[in-house]
Parts: structure tokens; C-alpha cells; sequence
């Protein structure tokens, strides 16, 4: 399979169990090239596990893990964000009284292999700054290029780390509940940025908020009890009987009213 392949990312019944318990069953996602896919369900559906296991974050019992038609099950985070795929609290803004522009430069130094050159004259590290400043441009985070990231409101603290995984230009971004916490207007500025971001790359995301999953997700696979009960558009995943059930009652965000 080629990188022109229709499918970025591929699962092959990926399957997770702990101690006995089935958390993933048999998950096969088939993830398009240049797409926003959601990853919805109820509380405790499974969607952080199955988050978990395409990033590499935990190892599945069963199953394969495909980017670009290659086998990835076996390799570990950092490997596959040197590749492409990255999650974006791996480089988030871990260092708050640093500056907004020196949060995403950092990010950058990680992935050209000199995170730990801390003697090198800071003038060396200008050389990022145009690939951090476009970075900033794209989330709207330019005028706080200066600004100690600690100072950042919650929703542009997100909007930093968005960035910070925007400047090392993955081929794949995945985004866990990139909304969470959020007042109105920080989601709908956030839920715009992420399809402002998604132009010729590809979105995974897990999200709670279904204006959000109804607005920008193109493909949305829905999981109850660790299996894909549905998948499709918003409009088809809404209208599917087992959705509507699976979610009657649950403390998540109706489907039906967007």
C-alpha cells in the first residue's frame, strides 16, 4: 500500500484486555486520508482504550495497528510521531513560565533530536522561530507569541498545544477530547481551529461534545462496551436504533437536538 492509499491509519481487530476484562473487542477502524474521524461513545464505552492503543500509549492483546499500510503495533510512541503520528499532550506546553513562542520552539527541538542541547547559545535556536511563529499564525496564538503561557486563558492553553503539534507538521494529529473543560465560546474557537488545522493532514479525535462531533467530523465510529456498533456521517450514527440506545440515559451529551 502506498502513502495514496485511501486509508492513513488502519486497526485489524484490535483487541485489549485487562486482567480478564475486555475494555477493546475485535476494532476495526478503517481511517480516510485527509478526514476528521470521532471516536464516540458512552462512559465507559472504550474510546480512551481504543485512543490509548492507536497511539501507542498501551499494546494491544490482539490486532494490528497499520499507518500507510506499514505494521506499527510494535513500535512505541516517539517512533511513530517521528513518522507522522502525533498526539498532541506529547509536546504539550510543559513549560509554563516559558514563553508562548519558546513552548512550540521547544516542541521543534524534540523532533530534530536536540531537546537536551541546553548549552547551545539560544541565537542557535532562531532558526526555529519561523517554523513556530507560522505555527502560532495557523491557531490565531501570533500577537501572544511573547506572552508566558502560564498567563494563557484554558481554551488558548489548547490551542497551544495544537499548535505546538501543527509545527512539526504530522501527517497524522490525534486530538483526545481536545474540547474538554471548555466554556461555549472556547469550543466552538477551538472546534474551528481544528478544522482550520485538519487542511491536507488527517484527525483522530475523541470527543464528548456532539455539536462539535456534528460540525467538523466527517466519518464518526461510535463504540459501546469496547465494539463498533455503528459508523458513518453524523446524520446516519444518529439515526441508528443501537446509538439511540446505547446513549438513553447516559450522563454523555444527547445525540438528537444538533
Amino acid at each position: 500500500m502506498k502513502n495514496t492509499s485511501e486509508h492513513v491509519i488502519e486497526t485489524r481487530q484490535l483487541t485489549k484486555e485487562f486482567l480478564g476484562f475486555v475494555a477493546v473487542n475485535d476494532v476495526n477502524l478503517k481511517v480516510k486520508r485527509h478526514t476528521i474521524h470521532a471516536i464516540i461513545g458512552p462512559n465507559g464505552a472504550g474510546k480512551s482504550t481504543c485512543f490509548n492503543l492507536i497511539t501507542k500509549f498501551l499494546t494491544p492483546s490482539k490486532g494490528q495497528i497499520l499507518f500507510n499500510g506499514v505494521d506499527i503495533t510494535s513500535q512505541t510512541p516517539s517512533q511513530i510521531a517521528r513518522e507522522g503520528v502525533v498526539r498532541s499532550f506529547q509536546i504539550s506546553a510543559v513549560f509554563p513560565h516559558m514563553s508562548v513562542l519558546e513552548n512550540v520552539r521547544i516542541g521543534l527541538q524534540r523532533q530534530l533530536g536536540t531537546s537536551f542541547h541546553f548549552w547551545k547559545s539560544d541565537a542557535s535556536l532562531n532558526v526555529l522561530n519561523e517554523r513556530a511563529l507560522d505555527a502560532l499564525e495557523q491557531v490565531g496564538l501570533a500577537d501572544y507569541a511573547e506572552e508566558t503561557a502560564v498567563n494563557l486563558p484554558y481554551g488558548r492553553k489548547r490551542a497551544l498545544e495544537i499548535a505546538t503539534t501543527v509545527a512539526m507538521n504530522p501527517e497524522v494529529m490525534l486530538l483526545d477530547e481536545p474540547t474538554q473543560g471548555m466554556g461555549h465560546e472556547d469550543v466552538e474557537r477551538v472546534a474551528e481551529l481544528i478544522r482550520k488545522v485538519s487542511a491536507g493532514r488527517t484527525i483522530i479525535m475523541v470527543e464528548h461534545n456532539m455539536k462539535v462531533v456534528s460540525n467538523i467530523a466527517n466519518t464518526i465510529s461510535v463504540l459501546q462496551r469496547g465494539e463498533i456498533i455503528a459508523e458513518g456521517n453524523y446524520e446516519t450514527v444518529s439515526n441508528n436504533p443501537q446509538v439511540m440506545e446505547a446513549y438513553m440515559g447516559s450522563a454523555d451529551t444527547e445525540l438528537a437536538g444538533h
